[in-house]
């Protein structure tokens, strides 16, 4: 993360800020994320409105320590930029506001609030999530942009509404509630095979690598554009697009394989009932096979100098956003995680992702990533590699197939296409191969090792 988007102002100029409460909300790459006051006093001025886009670091608000010094602190910031919001570049392409010390009074200088830095260190972290009035003390109503935008759109009063985000804050999933319309989360196969309809209730993400993904069903109304239109990316989307254009200078190469699936259908269908998603077998699958394949978890050191090789096994999945772009949340140390904790996590994960509360770590760790496609039924697809990572599998429909034994008899058997792309510089055709075969061996064979 370069530079954060002003979402919302929680305080305004000369209100009360204790230290470690919210101030302000900044859309980062992947999360909506609070911003805290370092110590407590008056926010004296907002150099940077809501809908403004400010480089890491830059001051974007004053706090001063006593209600006396909010005047001649306001006088003395530099006025706020009017082209914030219809420019959102502006605020990256001009010069830094004066630091926080020139604009304020001689003794004691006002503490600057600055756009959040992400994700390294971790930002500051958001409170947890407690249901509470959605209104604040002001009486200003507390709520996403997304939230906003389907109240407006279904009709719902804000005002009614309690939130379940963090301070109370309104999610799009607290407006979908009041409606009575079912909750739908970005999907990932969940159903008789690897890769056909998501099983009711069960916690699923999809994607197309780092660029073809499909949304899961919007709610009635929501849209990306209208036929004639010219809709803008959204922040998310954009740091897609830049990591589609990174990963053009990686030289790739992809292998395919054909696994047939009939006894991990067969063992999914024993696990479902107790909360085990077909995701969560993939991914287990995956890096029980990668932890035998450390080349293929291994990536391209950021100056391409060298192999890194990752102290842990941790698989990203692609999850497609209703909104626009998609996320990879990430199964930390997933090869030593058992299945029903790994399918809880995935959960959990999902349910996070969808309401942009996963904090850095949760989706920038992965060491190689996984993208179904599956449950629309295609047949096979090649995904874009994530700059960063050396291996991303792509996983298609599973269907029933006529095939023929090594006996000559015919018989029908579920199978599915998978298809690795590798970066070349770290992993080469046979590394992709050998790491193919087994996880082959693994799915075909003994699928029901995944529970142990």
């Amino acid at each position: 993360m370069t530079e954060g988007k002003i979402v919302e102002w929680l305080k305004q100029p000369g209100e009360r800020v204790e230290r470690g409460e919210s101030v302000l909300v900044v859309e980062s790459d992947k999360a909506d994320m609070d911003v805290e006051a370092f110590q407590e006093g008056y926010l004296a001025a907002v150099l940077m409105p809501a809908g403004g886009t400010a480089p890491v670091g830059e001051t974007i608000g004053l706090i001063v320590e006593t209600e006396a010094e909010i005047a001649e602190a306001a006088a003395k910031a530099p006025a706020a930029p009017a082209a914030a919001v219809e420019k959102p570049n502006a605020a990256a392409a001009s010069p830094a506001p004066a630091p926080a010390a020139a604009a304020a009074p001689p003794a004691p200088a006002p503490a600057p609030v600055a756009a959040a830095p992400a994700p390294d260190p971790a930002p500051a972290a958001a409170a947890a999530p407690v249901v509470a009035p959605a209104s604040s003390a002001s009486g200003r109503v507390v709520a996403s942009p997304r939230a906003k935008k389907l109240a407006g759109q279904l009709g719902v009063d804000l005002n009614a509404l309690r939130g379940s985000g963090p301070h109370g804050r309104i999610q799009a999933e607290d407006v979908l509630a009041a409606t009575g319309q079912p909750i739908s989360v970005p999907r990932v196969a969940e159903g008789s095979g690897p890769a056909v309809a998501p099983a009711a209730g069960a916690a699923a993400g999809a994607g197309g690598g780092n660029g073809a993904a499909a949304p899961a069903p919007a709610p009635a109304g929501q849209a990306f554009g209208r036929p004639g239109e010219a809709v803008a990316f959204n922040t998310l989307q954009n740091a897609v697009n830049r990591n589609m254009v990174a990963s053009l200078a990686v030289p790739c190469f992809r292998v395919g394989y054909t696994i047939t699936t009939t006894k991990l259908d067969a063992f999914y269908k024993q696990v479902k009932s107790k909360g085990v998603t077909m995701t969560a077998l993939l991914a287990k699958a995956v890096a029980v096979t990668l932890a035998r394949h450390p080349q293929v978890n291994a990536a391209t050191s950021a100056d391409g100098s060298a192999m890194a090789y990752p102290a842990a096994v941790n698989v990203a999945v692609a999850v497609a956003m209703e909104d626009g772009g998609l996320i990879t949340p990430v199964l930390s140390g997933a090869d030593q995680t058992d299945i029903y904790s790994l399918a809880r996590s995935w959960a959990d994960l999902v349910a996070r992702a969808r309401s942009k509360q996963l904090q850095p770590e949760e989706y920038s760790t992965g060491t190689f990533t996984l993208s179904n496609l599956g449950m629309f039924g295609v047949d096979r697809f090649d995904a874009i590699l994530p700059p960063g990572t050396g291996a991303i599998l792509a996983v298609a429909a599973s269907r029933p197939t006529v095939v023929a034994g090594k006996d000559g008899a015919i018989r029908v058997a579920n199978q599915m296409q998978v298809n690795l792309t590798c970066d070349h510089r770290t992993i080469y055709g046979a590394h992709a191969a050998a790491f193919l075969k087994d996880l082959a061996q693994l799915i075909e064979t003994s699928p029901e090792s995944l529970a142990l």
